[in-house]
């Protein structure tokens, strides 16, 4: 009986802390209640240098975590969130991995595929434009995961 309730407790313990490691400190971003549209006008922001610059000392290993985190949202839900916070995940990511020590020349492709989904977006991170391109956009966060999982030793 003993054996059971500290196995419980430690699995418990696990899990919360995963869930911890997982959401992280980033602050997700502000969104209109459920339905609800931004004014026209409103929703383009500058991006990547202001909007999604990472917190000083961000990993690559860190940002790669919170993308992955989308791996199993969708648009059903809440699309604009959705978008939105992969957009982000993204920004964050190419930040980090051109930030890195080892140089932005260590993950040539994943900021290549980050290059050509800014140009598509051209700095309007708007739900509108995200919805336009949602294809690109998930497929360059399908395309950077698949190359991560490939590369483990430029992240950990």
């Amino acid at each position: 009986m003993h054996k059971k309730s500290v196995r419980g407790t430690v699995l418990a313990t696990a899990v919360l802390a995963a869930l911890a490691v997982s959401c992280g400190t980033t602050p997700e971003p502000v969104r209109p209640a459920s339905g609800a549209n931004a004014p026209d006008g409103t929703g383009a922001t500058p991006y990547p240098d202001e909007a999604y610059a990472p917190s000083t000392g961000e990993k690559v290993r860190d940002a790669f975590a919170t993308l992955q985190a989308t791996l199993y949202d969708s648009c059903a839900k809440d699309c604009g969130y959705f978008l939105g916070r992969v957009n982000k995940e993204l920004q964050e990511l190419d930040r980090a991995m051109k930030d890195d020590p080892k140089g932005s020349g260590h993950f040539p492709e994943p900021i290549q595929k980050m290059t050509e989904l800014n140009k598509t977006l051209g700095g309007d991170a708007s739900f509108e434009n995200l919805k336009k391109h949602q294809k690109q956009l998930i497929a360059t966060r399908d395309f950077i995961n698949t190359w991560m999982q490939d590369h483990p030793d430029d992240y950990r």
